[in-house]
């Protein structure tokens, strides 16, 4: 008798009125998903499903910018519940391997792969086996983790700090003003995905590759960027605020390796924020950052923001 992994069937959803069937996997990024396909952020032929006689055991979907011609995040990874495990675990091995054969042919770096979890998800059984099993399939494909990060969000209500006085902020001059201190924060990052990117480029062509293939690609304007210098005019760091097409969020901030110590990161974030709060009446601002970058987490806690939740990050390149 054929198992449940041999009967599935898998494929991609062939028109937008699948959609019911794949949200029947409950995510917070279920409402987005038509939207998603309205912007190009995603692609019919990225959404893929495990069926067994029109029951769906798993999905996987991709992302991407619009404009990117790939996609560059694999965010949907869910499987059914209950039965075997380990007949579990190979049902989402075949539908990666087959759904990834035919989205990933262009021979380029395999998309990152990022699940959004709860805070305390170690601490639910079924959580943590979900997380588990997902992790599990993936290093079978050779895939490792690279980083665990903190989602974050500010609200309403939360402070937000005057001026301290001690920085003048300015607008960023231009694309090598910014590239120019992003190199330069570089030194000594915390950041898992940075410190990735330095093992394979150097500093200049990482800050380049992040302003080009994100930074820039925002539609929000850039007279929200913002550098702080000391009162005689050295730069001391920066704060990109930014809206993502999703919300409005603290897309970068850094400070320079000669100015920390002196708790600057507080000023910095709170112009961040108000620079988003004078553009207007907003439900909240989002931030991420390493769940092992703890002087940026105490900065966010210090400023009245809250943890939302965690993102396990995993890369299928070797992580040094």
């Amino acid at each position: 008798m054929a198992t449940q992994d041999e009967r599935a069937v898998i494929r991609p959803l062939a028109s937008p009125g699948e959609l019911g069937l794949f949200r029947r996997f409950p995510h917070r990024f279920n409402d987005e998903l038509a939207g998603d396909l309205d912007d190009g952020h995603r692609r019919l032929d990225w959404l893929w499903v495990a069926l067994d006689g029109g029951r769906p055991l798993g999905r996987l979907a991709w992302w991407r910018r619009p404009g990117q011609a790939g996609p560059q995040l694999l965010d949907l990874f869910d499987l059914a519940g209950g039965g075997d495990r380990e007949a579990r675990l190979n049902l989402g091995e075949r539908l990666y391997r087959e759904a990834s054969a035919h989205v990933l042919t262009d021979g380029g770096e395999i998309p990152q792969y990022i699940r959004f979890t709860t805070v305390h998800w170690r601490d639910d059984p079924v959580e943590r086996l979900t997380v588990e099993d997902a992790m599990t399939i993936l290093e079978r494909t050779g895939a490792r983790l690279l980083v665990e990060r903190v989602n974050l969000e500010w609200r309403p209500g939360a402070p937000a700090a005057p001026p301290s006085g001690r920085l003048r902020f300015r607008p960023v001059a231009g694309p090598r003003d910014l590239v120019d201190l992003m190199t330069a924060v570089l030194d000594g990052t915390l950041d898992a995905h940075d410190r990735r990117s330095l093992t394979r480029m150097t500093a200049a062509q990482v800050a380049t590759e992040h302003y080009e293939d994100e930074l820039a690609r925002y539609d929000s304007p850039r007279d929200w960027w913002r550098v702080a210098t000391l009162p005689d005019g050295d730069p001391a760091g920066f704060v990109i605020p930014a809206h993502n097409g999703y919300n409005p969020i603290i897309a970068y901030i850094g400070v320079l390796p000669r100015h920390r110590g002196h708790g600057y990161i507080d000023d910095l974030l709170a112009e961040g924020t108000r620079v988003l709060l004078a553009a207007g009446d907003l439900p909240r601002i989002r931030a991420t950052t390493d769940l092992g970058n703890v002087p940026m987490a105490r900065a966010f806690h210090r400023a009245g923001w809250t943890a939302t939740g965690h993102e396990i990050n995993m890369t299928w390149e070797p992580v040094t």
